[in-house]
Parts: C-alpha cells; structure tokens; sequence
C-alpha cells in the first residue's frame, strides 16, 4: 500500500534588519526592496494595507507588556545584508531568561484572555460536541481486526482488538494508563506479518522523539509485553521481516539532553537499523547509514512476498525519492536463525549489504503498491505532476524509470492519492477530484477501471485499508459538517455496493443537513483560481455581520480535504459563525505543479491566495475585516503571520499555532533543514533574495507610518515542540511587542539610542496606536500537536476560539439549554 507521508511539518514578525526596522517607517523598507531588486516574489504592499486594523473587542496598553531585554551586540551580514537578531537569547529555551519570559507572557495571556466572556459558555458547548465515541477505520492482521477507539474525553485514543468486524473487543493498548496527565500518547504500531509480535512507538509530551516496545499476541488476542525497547527513535519506519524476528526502524545518536523535546540541536545522520527480537537495542545492526548526506533521512519497507527490502532515501520534504532494494534470501543466517545483518553492519560489517540501486536521483518520488515475483508496481509523479502507477521488472535494474511501463496512466485532472492492492486480481485507488475524495476498484494485472464506489457525498476519504490476503477494505468518509462513517467493501463481489459498517454520531442534537457547504474558486493576484470551503448554517444572511473563521496551510505537498471539526461546529453554533477552508497553492490539492508553484521562489503566491480567500468572504458578505480571524499552524502559522504584516487591514484576529517565523534560521534547528526544499535555504544568496521579503520575524512594520496598527495576534506553541521550536514563536512575540508598541514611542530616538539597553523604559504610551492585543501562549507538555491530550485539547482550543470571537465582538447566539 502507498503511504504519502510528511516528515517534518503535519499534518506546522519583527523588523530585525537593522535597515530595516519598523519603527522607521517604510523608506528604509524600501532600501530592501532595491537590494532586491531581481526577486520574484516580494509583496505588494496595497494602500489599504497602509491604514492597518480596525480597534477590536480586546485592548491591552503598553503599560502591560513584559519587559523584554533587547540584545544590541547581534548583528550579522547576510550576502550583504546588516541583520539584528536582539532576541537571539530566546533560542536557549533553559536558561532562567527565557523562563522568566515564558513565565511573564503567559500571565499577561491569561489576564487578557480573562476578559472573553463567553470562554466557559464555548467551553462547555465545545466539550458536548467533543464528547462523542470518535472510531479509527477498521484493519485487519492476520486472523484478527483492529482499531482506534476514543469513547469521548479519553485523553488518548485505545486501540482495540476482536476475532471479527462484530466481535468483542478488548484493549490490546491503552496509552491512557501510562501517564497521569496523559502526555504519553501512542505514535505508531507495525504488526509482524504472521500477526503474532507488535511494534509500537510512544511519545510523551508531544515530542517527535518515541520508544519502540514489543508485544506479542497470543490466543483470543492476548497481549505480552516483551523486554525489548529501542530508544531515542525519531521520523522512524517500522518494518518486520518475515522470519518474524525482527524489524527495521530508524533512529539518531543519543541526544544531549535528558529532557527530549525541549533541545533545539539539529537532527542529522539518521541510521536505519535491524533489531532481532529478545536482544538488546546495543547489539543492533546499523543496515544503512549515509554519512556524506548527514541530511539524508532513510525508510525500509518490505515487500509482500517477503523476499525483499525496499529502501527509500530522502532529502528533505521535497515529493521525491531514490529506490534501492536487497534481496534478503542473499543475507545469511545467524545461529538462531534470524537474518544476519550484523556482519553487513555499515560501520563495522566484514560484508557490503547487496544493496541494488533501482532509481539513484531525486528526480521524483516512487511508493511501493505491490508485487508478483520481481515485477514490481510503484506509484510516481514523474512526469506525472498528478501521479500514475508503473512497473518494473526488477531482474532488469538498468532500466530507466522514463521507460517503465503504465498500469494506471495520470488522470487529465483528478490526482491519485494512494493505492492499495488486494487479494486476486485487485487494487483499489484513492483520488483527489476539486478536493473531495473518490474511489475507483480497478483490475491489478492491466490497470482497467471496474468501477467508481458511490460514496455520500462531497468530502474526503481516510482510513483506507487492506491487504494483498484479504478482498475486503474498510474507509472513512467525513465532511465539514458530518462526523463521518466507516464503510466495508468487498471487491470480490463488485456489483454489491459499500456497506455502511459505522456511523459516528454525536451526543448531542446535530443534523449535517442544517449546514451548508459551498465550495466556490477564487481568483488569486495572478489570476489563479484557488478552492475555497465556505461553511454555515442554513439560511444565513449575507450582511457582512458574521464572525468568520479562515483556515489554511499551503505547503509541503499536503492537501486540507474537508473534515469534521468538534471545535469548528462550536464556533458556528455558538457565535452563528462562517468558517472557510482555503486549498492554497504549496499543497498537493492538484499535485505536484500545484506544490511547486507556492513553493521556495513562488512562496508568495501561498499568501497572495490566501489574501485573495480573505476578499471574496467580504465582498459576498459573509463579513466585515472586523469580523474575520485567520488561523494557521506549523506552516500555516506562518502563512497567517506573515499575512498580517502584508495586508493587517483585511483582519480583526490572527491565530498563528506553532508557526515557522524566523526563516533566517528554520534550518538551523531539529529537522528544519529537511523543510529547504520547500523554502529555500536562507543561507543562499540567490534563496535568501525571495525568503527575506516573507519573513515574518523581518517585516514587522507599523502601518501608515506610525497611525495604523496590526489585528488582535495570538501565538501558540509547546514547550515540548521538537518539530517547529518555540524559539519561533517567543521572537516574533517579543518583536511584535517590541516594534508595534515600544519602539513608536521612542520614535524621535536615533537609530542607536533605539538599540541601547534600558531604553524600554522612558517612552511615551499615547503615541502609541497599537491597543489590540500581541500575545503569546506556551502550553507546557506539549509538542507540535501530535499526540496532544484531550484536556489540552479542550483548554487550548477554547482560548484561541474565544480570544477571536471577543476580537470579533462576536455575540453568544445560543440559548443556554441548547
């Protein structure tokens, strides 16, 4: 089965150039704009844009924000470029500094957020709506099934094991017993192919950090724990060999520091490893290691036929990938019968591991869907920006990928997903048509189409499973406005239809068919058209007077299909809301042309299609600009950022999670190096030219010279956060606070005297127009988002949704018994 995964983000402001700072009003901006002259991708900065944003419902005075030391003596050339980095202290996350700043901007959150009236109305209303029995897709192992399961306000999800789709079912793991405050979360789960040994990775609080452990399954599906556990395992497969002693997995050096998920050193030289069950981590072979690409990262998967490993190598998040592949019936044995990888170790091995290099570029990516004998099926975007399945004989390892042949030939529009073959003469796809999900049953030896499975409607389909021993799959369907179902197909009998296995239903009162759903195409500032989800009650009143949502991502290959969201519907509920779901482009909505043109050089075309969104939701009246939050997170936390200093009069509210904002350093830190394929590498005189003007943390700037000032912002992040580390976001608070409301003040300053310590103060707070909030919260325990608990959940939730609503001045519409 395909599996199209991202390794790094999921699923992801402060004039710092010293020639460039905010407080100086936009000739110096202009000196930038010159510097670069012969970038791409720099904003158009609109007269509108000039005036800034409208007062909101929430204000906070200068008097109120921390003090925050300004750092004068960190200035660096870039190509070039003088820039001052002053909270460069901010990236240690334990020196007692940073501490006390985390300490004091969270108070002062806490204070503001004291002030939304309706946070306990929304809570309670979002906890009903959450409280509901949530449900995983059904798989099957060997003779058993499985799935998730969380019976409403459980911190983590169970999963489950019975004899049969209608059996019994009994805990096999429950991550809710392993923690008190259940931050210790279930990442992943690999069964043996006889389905006797399970694998399984847990994380605590949030971090990309994980343990492997090991059961092993008995009788009626009784669970042993095994002794064995792999430490310090990090964007790791799990893949058993069909000997069912052991496994490969990947993992890095011991890091520094005790405390994982809080260290900010980068993550390099990844090794893919081989554990033979009942032997200790230390005695693992190291099955492939690539020390001259330290960035590389490697994943195994073995076929299933069981004869052979597929190896695929990756650099950074970029939709390709080089092939190589071992026949394992050419490694030998040990005494107890397990493969031997230790004399084919890379570093201390007497043997070369018989690795076959089948694809030895980056040319495009290439999944693994099936196998008879050594003619191997693979789907791939090359030249084929919307994915086709191909094949290849492996026994004739030269030939070029160009000359493989085609079983399922690109679509003219709709984009391949995924692809699962079954048992005989079967494979079923997955495709993205306009964004909504669609499943097609199509012959395994040519790749004809049976036929399309009617499906409810329009939205997406997730969960899909099955395997080349079974004729049945079971998937998920879900819209914005329905929890969704799971249906059973067997295609051995393709003129029945699906069979509705499971529906997901609420707790309380709730019919899909009160909302409606529109999708519209906005045209973007170059004319592209761009999908646009606009979801509300029915019978709602285009008058401008609704507070509205706007959500979006744009990037890394990865597409916003539409999805039931608990907190969504409390938010429509509660404040008679609009929410909108944006497909910009940097997504994988319509392949890869469609990545690749909000990628690196053609960024800005990300937020110039969101910025488009924003227009249209207020010109058909669904708001006013003192109406409309946008949220994003991880890069959709810069997405949202980096639009707020672009265009903050389009705004009342930005809610930016866990975002990327300083992208003079992203690479710097954990596996943000593995995110330049999609931004660029700053460190490149060319890349930096188009990363710059974008950079969140560099262009903060007061509008209208001093008089316009920016929407209510709220940053969320982890303290936990390994993925996106809050240094990001700590500096974009500090220089939002800095820029928009100290450094006017002190504006008849010279350039010098602005970066002298204590200056912070003697200022004068009535030339400041700054009054909408720039806050700041740090969830402790908490990582990019994975594995988050339920009460988390609920908290965090709550405060961003309430934060916006009172921004918006948003009323509570429903009545207390409902």
């Amino acid at each position: 089965m395909v599996k199209l995964l991202s390794s790094s983000l999921f699923i992801a402001g402060g004039t710092a150039i010293t020639i460039g700072l905010g407080a100086l009003g936009y000739p110096y901006i202009a000196r930038t704009i010159a510097h670069f002259s012969k970038q791409r991708a720099f904003p158009v900065v609109s007269k509108a844009a000039l005036k800034g944003a409208c007062q909101t419902g929430l204000s906070v005075i200068p008097q109120q924000y921390p003090q925050v030391r300004r750092d004068a003596g960190i200035v660096e050339d870039l190509h070039g470029i003088k820039v001052a980095d002053p909270y460069r202290w901010l990236e240690d996350p334990d020196s007692e500094e940073t501490q006390a700043f985390v300490e004091a901007q969270n108070r002062l959150t806490t204070q503001v957020l004291s002030q939304c009236e309706t946070r306990e109305s929304f809570r309670q209303l979002f906890t009903k709506l959450y409280d509901y029995p949530k449900f995983g897709t059904p798989f099957k192992r060997a003779d058993r099934y499985y799935y998730y399961h969380n019976s409403g306000l459980q911190q983590q999800y169970v999963l489950y094991s019975q004899d049969s789709p209608q059996g019994v079912p009994t805990v096999l793991i429950d991550p809710n017993t392993l923690s008190e405050d259940g931050t210790v979360s279930l990442k992943g789960i690999e069964f043996s192919e006889n389905g006797q040994y399970l694998s399984y990775s847990l994380s605590s609080g949030g971090s990309d950090w994980a343990t492997i452990q090991v059961m092993s399954i008995g009788a009626g599906g009784i669970p042993t724990p095994l002794p064995d556990k792999l430490d310090f395992v990090k964007f790791s497969c799990m893949a058993w060999t069909h000997d069912h002693k052991g496994f490969f997995y990947n993992r890095y050096a011991d890091p520094k520091k005790a405390d994982l998920g809080t260290e900010t050193d980068i993550n390099t030289n990844q090794l893919l490893c081989y554990h033979e069950l009942g032997t200790p981590q230390s005695s693992d072979s190291v099955v492939f290691a690539m020390p001259d690409h330290p960035t590389r990262m490697s994943s195994a998967e073995v076929s299933d036929d069981g004869r052979y490993m597929l190896l695929s190598i990756s650099e950074g998040c970029q939709p390709a990938n080089r092939v190589y592949f071992v026949d394992l019936s050419l490694v030998g044995k040990t005494s107890s019968g397990a493969l031997d990888f230790q004399s084919h170790d890379f570093f201390t091995g007497s043997k070369k591991l018989p690795v076959v290099k089948l694809v030895d570029n980056f040319d495009a990516s290439y999944g693994y869907v099936a196998n008879e004998g050594s003619v191997f099926s693979f789907m791939t975007n090359l030249h084929a920006p919307r994915y086709r399945i191909v094949r290849v004989d492996l026994s004739c390892p030269g030939t070029s990928p160009s000359a493989w042949s085609d079983l399922v030939p690109q679509h003219d529009k709709d984009v391949l997903q995924g692809a699962s073959a079954l048992k005989g003469d079967h494979i079923v796809v997955r495709y993205l048509r306009d964004v909504c999900g669609v499943i097609q049953l199509r012959q395994l030896s040519t790749g004809a189409l049976v036929k399309e499975l009617p499906l409810p409607g329009a939205g997406s389909v997730s969960g899909l499973s099955g395997s080349r021993k079974e004729t049945e799959i079971f998937f998920s369907f879900q819209s914005f406005a329905e929890p969704g179902a799971t249906y059973r197909y067997d295609v051995s009998s393709p003129s029945i239809e699906p069979t509705l296995f499971r529906r997901t239903e609420l707790k309380v009162p709730h019919k899909a068919e009160d909302y409606t759903t529109t999708q519209v195409f906005v045209q973007s500032r170059d004319g592209t058209r761009v999908p646009l989800f606009i979801t509300h009650r029915n019978g709602l009143k285009l008058d401008g007077s609704h507070p509205t949502l706007l959500y979006g991502y744009g990037g890394f290959n990865i597409s916003l299909e539409p999805s039931f969201s608990a907190s969504r519907l409390a938010f429509m509920k509660g404040y008679d809301g609009v929410f909108a779901s944006a497909n910009l482009r940097g997504g994988g909505e319509y392949g890869t042309s469609w990545r690749d043109s909000g990628s690196k050089e053609n960024k800005q075309n990300v937020f110039d299609d969101f910025q488009a969104c924003a227009e249209h939701l207020i010109s058909a009246g669904y708001c006013y600009p003192s109406k409309l939050t946008i949220q994003g997170g991880s890069n959709g936390g810069l997405l949202v950022a980096a639009c707020a200093n672009q265009r903050p009069d389009l705004y009342a509210c930005v809610l930016g999670q866990v975002g990327v904002m300083d992208m003079l350093r992203f690479h710097k830190f954990t596996i943000g190096h593995a995110w330049c394929t999609d931004y660029g590498n700053p460190d490149s005189a060319k890349e930096l030219e188009y990363i710059y003007p974008y950079s969140p943390l560099h262009n903060v700037r007061i509008p209208e010279g001093g008089k316009g000032q920016y929407p209510a912002v709220l940053l969320l992040t982890g303290d936990h956060d390994d993925r996106v580390v809050p240094l990001h976001s700590h500096k974009l608070a500090a220089t939002l606070q800095y820029e928009l409301v100290l450094a006017p003040s002190v504006a008849s300053r010279t350039h010098a005297e602005l970066l002298k310590p204590g200056v912070e103060e003697d200022y004068d707070a009535n030339s400041v127009a700054q009054r909408n909030p720039l806050l700041i919260r740090v969830e402790v325990r908490a990582g990019h988002g994975a594995g988050k608990p339920t009460a988390k959940v609920i908290e965090e939730v709550t405060d961003m949704i309430c934060f916006a609503a009172k921004s918006m001045q948003a009323t509570w519409v429903l009545a207390s018994d409902e």
